[in-house]
């Protein structure tokens, strides 16, 4: 057996992530039931050696709901913030106007939990942790999404001081041979 190596959620307030120079910028009001509409106009200049099918739209999507629904408790008065840029690696920075997540140490016990069952190979214990349930989870939640994209964005994924902006990145071997350069255009059929 190999050794076990865990990820966790980290929060590094001065992270290079957060360095948003050089990065475009949108923001959106909390409007739930557009998350897929903001993720696709964040990425409608992606590289689609990026997109890797529609897993990129996937994860952006989950960070976005994440956001309006735990940070901004889907008020349309309060906005999401989104920073990005697709040069040579997948970067966001993403923030909304909540209080934070609260539970993140409780969720990297979690997760360092399942990967020692998994690692164990204790399968019971690991299909009893199969999702994540915190204090603010509801009917809506699957409880996957996290480990999902701590796996996906494997150059990091660091939380602010306050744990209401999240920074993320996604390498790529050879970065993209597709990415447009600075000053260039993509063209768009039909």
């Amino acid at each position: 057996m190999g050794r076990l190596i865990v990820r966790k959620l980290i929060v590094d307030e001065r992270n290079e992530l957060f360095d948003a120079q050089g990065m475009r910028y949108i923001e959106f009001a909390s409007d739930f039931g557009r998350i897929r509409d903001y993720a696709a106009e964040v990425l409608r200049d992606c590289p689609e050696a990026f997109r890797e099918g529609n897993l990129l739209e996937q994860q952006l999507s989950e960070i976005i709901k994440n956001g309006i629904k735990h940070g901004n408790r889907r008020d349309p008065a309060k906005r999401l913030r989104v920073w990005f840029d697709f040069r040579k690696r997948v970067r966001f920075i993403v923030e909304d106007e909540g209080e934070g997540f609260a539970d993140l140490e409780a969720w990297n016990e979690y997760y360092r939990k399942r990967q020692e069952a998994l690692h164990a190979e204790d399968f019971d214990t690991f299909l009893a942790m199969a999702s994540y349930r915190g204090p603010n989870s509801d009917d809506t939640d699957g409880g996957n999404s996290l480990v999902a994209a701590l796996e996906y964005w494997n150059g990091g994924m660091i939380y602010n001081n306050a744990r209401n902006k999240v920074g993320v990145v996604r390498w790529y071997t050879g970065g993209s041979e597709e990415a447009p350069r600075p000053g260039t255009k993509r063209s768009r059929s039909g």
